[in-house]
């Protein structure tokens, strides 16, 4: 069973996160706000739309007001840019780990685990870029973790609705059972030997290991990793959506060659 997410926002903005949003669940939107006297493109439009057919309350309204509601750590976000439209939602909710590992795929499977990925905006990107690249799942720890905010569902736009979200006690309790289960696990790791595209990522479940700005993977799960690998580079580290960007890429070139 999914797990609700923790998280207290109750807002979502902008035309992209809307529409994934309302496309993929329209079950978690529970009323829309549209800007006063807004010309509706054909995004806004479809929202609008798919509203109506899922008997969903719209509402028109100055938008300035949700202003409070978006903050990004302790600073407020005066100038929040809503498009046009802003979504009251029920919170994201979690998937369960022991279902998704016993769930039977006719294809290996790829996972990417967050280790201490506190900024929004990473968490944001790195949801997009897995969904984008066709990931089964992000797994995240229960502290040291971006929750799941507005921010976080703006960066991603709309992503987080098309990828499973796990959470986790202890994300060595999650290696320790994934490499039971014949999975393989890469850390990123600026010390390593092996650049990301020395190893192959063909034929395998593998679960890669990111870890934060200036701290990285901790050495509990680089002692549990199976390859530990670096991006190359002659100035300073790329952050770690970037990072993540290159490497889930480089996995997927290598999947799909033929």
């Amino acid at each position: 069973m999914k797990k609700p997410s923790e998280s207290i926002t109750n807002y979502i903005y902008g035309k992209n996160t809307v529409f994934e949003t309302i496309s993929q669940n329209p079950k978690r939107i529970n009323k829309i706000f549209f800007s006063q006297g807004i010309n509706f493109d054909n995004k806004l439009k479809k929202i609008k739309e798919i509203a109506q057919e899922n008997s969903i309350l719209i509402q028109f309204t100055n938008l300035n007001k949700f202003n409070k509601y978006f903050e990004s750590g302790e600073k407020k976000l005066t100038t929040v840019n809503f498009q046009g439209v802003v979504a009251s939602v029920s919170p994201v909710e979690y998937a369960d780990f022991e279902t998704f590992l016993n769930k039977k795929s006719d294809k290996y499977r790829k996972i990417v685990i967050l280790d201490g990925v506190e900024d929004p905006h990473n968490f944001g990107a790195i949801i997009r870029t897995l969904a984008a690249a066709s990931y089964d799942a992000v797994v995240i720890p229960k502290h040291r973790s971006s929750p799941i905010s507005a921010v976080v569902e703006k960066t991603s736009c709309g992503a987080i609705n098309h990828i499973p979200i796990i959470k986790t006690n202890s994300l060595p309790a999650i290696v320790d059972i994934l490499k039971k289960n014949d999975w393989w696990i890469i850390a990123a790791d600026g010390q390593s030997k092996d650049n990301y595209f020395d190893i192959s990522y063909k034929d395998m479940n593998f679960a890669i290991i990111l870890g934060a700005e200036g701290e990285g993977v901790s050495k509990t799960l680089l002692n549990k990793a199976d390859f530990k690998i670096k991006i190359p580079s002659s100035f300073e580290s790329l952050n770690v959506s970037a990072a993540c960007a290159v490497i889930v890429y480089e996995s997927i070139r290598q999947i799909h060659q033929i």
